[in-house]
């Protein structure tokens, strides 16, 4: 093993003490590209050969927010988390198409490419409207689906706080989006905000460092052209048939939990559940809770 295999391993191995848990083997996935359509994409397959799970990531975010709830996952279930287009080692779309349905037909191709099948969703803040936006079309072939701290109706102010975070411009160092990361989400161990940044930073030509995802997107067109497709994906959730868990954490600034109760009640299948010492990155937060969270669904849902 080389050496920054070797660091990564050390981090992750950090990472899972913190949140106190405990895999049978602590490995790392394995990195693959594939072209859906004309796009390059990255991903992380964790293997096993039970029931896939694909897991999204929010805005901003890549796969590896996932990495301590697939590892604990892998061992009854089939785990694959995906760089969707623009963000982590994805390729930024050329025409900067972010729209609820062009992320929704590369999950559709992604799924056929890998033959993944009747999968279960996992979608965390944007990937959780890409997962409803996807479902709404697919429910028939999805065994069911689970939306982390999001739905079509979310805090406009906890939103503009994520956005202003994610939109920070270049800086000298990690060290120094370590210290915005720290202060942005004091909940987190230091240590684990600084393996997620390990992942999410590029070094620019001229040596300064940013975020890997495609910043573009966060223009006032593009955020009210958000908007509006949130309002449409909101007609559209009685068509989604399949079993669906709606996740909040507790100290998010996005999701209430009226809203939750609200979002679950529109869906035919749907149910909510608040994780305690959590806020919007529920995975990164509180993975241990999430994964009891989801095991129960799962048994309920009459899901292996």
């Amino acid at each position: 093993m080389n050496k920054e295999r070797a660091d990564e391993l050390a981090m992750f191995r950090t990472a899972l003490e913190i949140a106190d848990l405990h895999p049978n083997e602590i490995s790392l996935p394995e990195d693959h590209q594939l072209i859906v359509g004309a796009m390059r994409f990255h991903y992380l397959d964790w293997g096993g050969s039970g029931t896939p799970i694909l897991f999204l990531h929010g805005g901003g975010l890549n796969a590896h927010t996932w990495d301590c709830v697939a590892v604990m996952l892998r061992e009854g279930y089939r785990c694959i988390a995906l760089d969707q287009r623009g963000h982590g080692d994805s390729e930024w779309s050329p025409v900067l198409d972010y729209r609820f349905i062009a992320h929704a037909g590369d999950i559709e191709g992604f799924i056929e490419a890998t033959r993944l099948e009747r999968p279960i969703l996992v979608g965390q803040s944007m990937g959780g409207l890409n997962s409803l936006a996807y479902a709404t079309r697919h429910s028939d072939q999805m065994r069911a689906m689970v939306i982390v701290d999001v739905s079509p109706e979310v805090s406009s102010s906890g939103a503009e706080r994520i956005r202003a975070f994610t939109a920070t411009p270049e800086l000298d160092s990690p060290e120094a989006f370590l210290e915005r990361a720290v202060k942005f989400n004091p909940l987190r161990d230091p240590a684990v905000l600084r393996r997620s940044l390990y992942y999410n930073l590029r070094q620019t030509p001229v040596g300064k460092w940013t975020f890997k995802h495609d910043q573009r997107l966060r223009s006032d067109e593009g955020m009210r052209s958000f908007s509006e497709a949130r309002v449409r994906l909101a007609s559209e959730l009685s068509s989604i048939r399949c079993p669906t868990l709606v996740v909040r954490g507790a100290l998010s600034d996005i999701l209430t939990d009226d809203a939750a109760e609200k979002f679950a009640r529109s869906l035919p299948d749907g149910r909510w559940v608040r994780v305690e010492k959590s806020g919007h990155n529920v995975q990164g937060d509180n993975p241990r809770a999430l994964l009891d969270a989801m095991l129960a669904f799962f048994r309920e849902a009459g899901i292996s």
